[in-house]
């Protein structure tokens, strides 16, 4: 086992990720509930309004939602099956009503091992140590503060918004309703790629993509022919993009209903229950021999720690670094920099695109926290060795319901930045 692991952080990740599986699991319920209130809600009304509602379809409404959230938990349940093969001793407690199916022994712990799971496509995934960003904090433990012991883990509403807002990333990412959004981020950057490698063999060029998501951008650029590698270290993402890499056999197997959660800003009936087939395109048709892999783990951890030997070195060895909304989870974007800059090799080219949320700007969890502005982002990218090129804004959403009455616009930021050869 590596030292920089104490058994207690392989406890943490245990249980944050079980628990995460549960959050899963009990989406139904959760959902079941939320439109439940608005049924009694109805109830509380005077007969004459009531009936008023009846006349228009709501109390129908309210009914076809609730098909609705089961379908989805139907799928999401698809997603948690075998969460076991993450190599995690799953423990859902005793009151929880899902079986459990037998997986991998206690001993083989992800920090203990860079096994790759190959799955029915092409993509591979091996596990490291992750931790929560600022999107997935840690919420204390419903059971340590109710003394249950092993008592089964209620999933909080911040629980549950990360997983809707997981539903609505398979929309951007694995389907046709989001390719609008996908090819404002997507397409300038492979194309800004594929210029920069021009006349290369593209079978030798190696990129990564940190902050990966559910893979597409990363599975975009294994088609093109590079050598790609995601990594990512949310459980919602990798579990969800497990799914859809590695067992999804047909291009709409799944149907989902990502805006069914919220009833504000919806035009009609229609666009909060649209249904959204995914995927688009078949996961497993990479061609014979494409090098693609997804790593598990925080970007920090695996690819800015010093080369032990006991892991694939970093230093040096990455032809590209793509980065797309990632930046900005940075606590240190400093050393985000510094990682970027040691990774690539001389006359290599990192490729954002992305906004400056700073995802832990003013959080609740005493973690440190730089927000630069993008000038100063930029300057000290210039002093670290970066050569910038090809700066513009691009317009874009993100994860928006491009049929709601309210949508966000990001100013995001692209750029070329080069490795200048004599930093390296």
């Amino acid at each position: 086992m590596s030292p920089q692991f104490s058994e207690e952080d392989i406890q943490e990740e245990q249980t944050h990720f079980s628990n995460v599986v549960t959050t899963f699991r009990q989406y139904a319920q959760y959902s079941l509930t939320a439109n439940n209130r608005r049924r009694k809600d109805l109830y509380t009304l005077p007969h004459a309004d009531k009936a008023l509602l009846d006349s228009i379809g709501y109390r129908r409404k309210l009914q076809e939602i609730e098909a609705a959230i089961l379908a989805n938990a139907d799928f999401l349940n698809k997603i948690v099956a075998n969460p076991e093969i993450f190599g995690h001793n799953v423990s859902l407690g005793k009151d929880c009503d899902v079986e459990r199916d037998e997986g991998l022994e206690d001993s083989e712990s992800p920090l203990q091992s860079s096994e790759r799971l190959a799955g029915q496509g092409d993509a591979s995934y091996s596990h490291g140590h992750s931790h929560p960003n600022a999107n997935e904090a840690k919420i204390p433990d419903p059971r340590k503060a109710n003394g249950q012991g092993q008592a089964r883990y209620r999933p909080t509403d911040f629980d549950m918004d990360k997983l809707r807002s997981t539903l609505k990333q398979f929309v951007r990412d694995w389907s046709e309703d989001g390719k609008a959004e996908r090819d404002l981020c997507y397409e300038p950057m492979k194309r800004a790629l594929e210029e920069y490698f021009e006349g290369r063999d593209r079978r030798t060029i190696r990129v990564l993509i940190p902050g990966a998501g559910l893979g597409r951008l990363a599975y975009d650029v294994a088609k093109l022919g590079f050598a790609c590698q995601g990594n990512e270290f949310s459980h919602y993402m990798l579990l969800s993009s497990y799914l859809i890499l590695n067992r999804t056999e047909a291009i709409g197997e799944h149907t989902i209903y990502p805006y069914i959660h919220s009833f504000s800003n919806i035009p009609s009936k229609a666009a909060l229950l649209r249904p959204v087939k995914i995927p688009d395109v078949l996961p497993s048709d990479l061609p014979p021999g494409s090098d693609f892999s997804l790593v598990a783990g925080d970007f920090e951890e695996i690819y800015g720690a010093e080369d032990t030997g006991e892991s694939e070195p970093h230093s040096g060895q990455w032809d590209a670094v793509l980065t797309c909304f990632f930046i900005d989870t940075a606590k240190n974007i400093v050393n985000y920099l510094r990682v970027i800059h040691r990774i690539l090799a001389p006359g290599g080219v990192w490729i954002n695109l992305g906004p400056l949320l700073w995802h832990f700007e003013n959080n609740s969890t005493s973690d440190p926290s730089i927000e630069l502005d993008l000038e100063e982002v930029k300057a000290l990218m210039r002093k670290m060795g970066f050569r910038l090129s090809d700066e513009r804004t691009i317009e874009t959403s993100y994860t928006s319901n491009d049929q709601s009455m309210l949508g966000y616009i990001y100013k995001t930021a692209f750029w070329k930045a080069t490795k200048n050869q004599e930093s390296a």
